[in-house]
């Protein structure tokens, strides 16, 4: 059977390697836009700061592929797909065909509607090339404005902060990290960073961006004027649909994928930053390696298993501080409780969020002495009511109650990354 494969980010590579050791037999063709092969995306932040090498972050070496029958082809973007025909038409109009098709074209970096958003020294960074462009012309001395306060955007500051490089990050919302921190760890957070020497501005944004000399003018929503030499657009990413799109696939914010990760079109599976499962993009790691568990699964003929979505979480380091964000850490519908502990001093902060009694989500800034606690408590769905007022308290041993098997109702298990 032919499997080919469009993409060779964590979801396409790691389809591949799990196929191929379902069924060896399989012919594995992967495709990818990039020159190069499987590197750590994460990784760039690294790139960047020049702690590392493009050979430091690249996952396989090149024999690894052949050991496993896996043929990539680099540098190559796919110009069409033609469903009916399982067909895909390379450049110069040669086309190849598939028996069964994986979807793994990732994501862009988006860039707002802000005028001059184009001129040169106004970067992203999502490839290899953005990372290279970006290190080689960020040195000492320099000023730069990066304009996102998300997790990329925080790592970026310090990366270009450690390097001598003065930085300034603008947030749109009122805190960083809105999608993972709530109001009070992101203020911890923030207090930390600017500790470091990282400038932070939240709730306010570039509209303009003009050439001022050799550097650039960034004219705010506030009507302030910020100057800089360089400016990184850190404002998320959005799923590469085009292929998808322009061969009638049904599409909304990614490609639909049904429990099975089916597209709309036969034989044809998507994972990663561009599947879309109830109407949700997660754009993280432990979703990418979930899904691609589970297409390795569909294209080596075993379509029993079916996709169940994770609870988001992520567990990392931003600018060198522990930051662990899992589940709803910020509640909108009503019945939640939030039990909270702040450590001023020691820049750490906890967060649990309970419902029906039991725990839900979790933020922890600083540290992450509860992680094994939580995600035990969450993955039992154990009952925490009798504890409430305590949980977080410094004498209280929560490791203990987690380990206790006196629940009888289970929540989902939960990816940690």
């Amino acid at each position: 059977m032919k499997v080919i494969i469009v993409g060779n980010g964590v979801a396409g590579v790691t389809t591949a390697r799990l196929a191929a050791e379902r069924d060896p037999s399989l012919d594995i063709t992967i495709y990818s836009e990039e020159p190069y092969h499987y590197y750590s995306r994460p990784r760039l932040v690294d790139l960047v700061g020049g702690q590392v090498t493009p050979a430091d972050i690249q996952v396989y070496p090149e024999e690894w592929y052949a050991e496993r029958g896996i043929r990539t082809v680099l540098g190559t973007r796919v110009t069409a797909l033609e469903p009916d025909a399982h067909r895909l038409i390379l450049p110069g109009g040669e086309a190849t065909t598939y028996d069964r098709l994986v979807l793994a074209t990732g994501a862009r970096a988006w860039v707002p509607p802000i005028a001059g958003a184009d001129v040169p020294g106004v970067f992203t960074l999502r490839t290899m090339r953005d990372a290279l462009a970006l290190r080689d012309t960020a040195v000492e001395g320099r000023r730069v404005l990066v304009l996102g306060g998300g997790l990329l955007g925080l790592e970026v500051a310090a990366a270009l902060n450690a390097r001598g490089v003065s930085v300034t990050v603008v947030e749109v919302f009122p805190r960083l990290l809105p999608r993972q921190l709530d109001a009070e760890g992101a203020a911890v957070l923030e207090e930390r960073i600017e500790r470091s020497g990282v400038e932070i501005l939240t709730g306010d944004s570039c509209t303009v961006i003009e050439p001022n000399g050799d550097a650039k003018r960034c004219r705010m929503k506030s009507g302030e004027v910020l100057e800089a030499d360089l400016i990184v657009i850190s404002a998320g990413a959005r799923s590469n649909v085009t292929l998808a799109q322009e061969a009638s696939i049904v599409c909304a914010r990614g490609v639909v994928v049904d429990e099975h990760l089916r597209t709309s079109a036969p034989d044809v599976y998507a994972v990663g930053d561009v599947a879309e499962f109830e109407g949700r993009v997660w754009g993280i790691i432990p979703a990418a390696l979930a899904e691609a568990r589970l297409a390795a699964a569909q294209v080596a003929g075993d379509e029993s298993a079916t996709y169940h979505d994770i609870v988001p979480s992520t567990t990392l380091k931003v600018t060198g501080i522990e930051v662990t964000s899992i589940g709803e850490v910020n509640p909108e519908t009503p019945g939640a409780v939030e039990v909270r502990a702040v450590h001023p001093q020691e820049g750490v902060y906890d967060k649990l969020v309970l419902r029906d009694g039991r725990v839900v989500g979790a933020v922890m800034v600083g540290s992450r002495a509860h992680l094994r606690a939580v995600n035990l408590l969450m993955s039992r769905g154990t009952d925490v009511s009798a504890h409430q007022d305590v949980l977080l308290n410094e004498d209280f041993d929560l490791l203990a109650l987690a380990q206790q098997r006196t629940t009888t109702r289970r929540a989902p298990i939960q990816a940690d990354s």
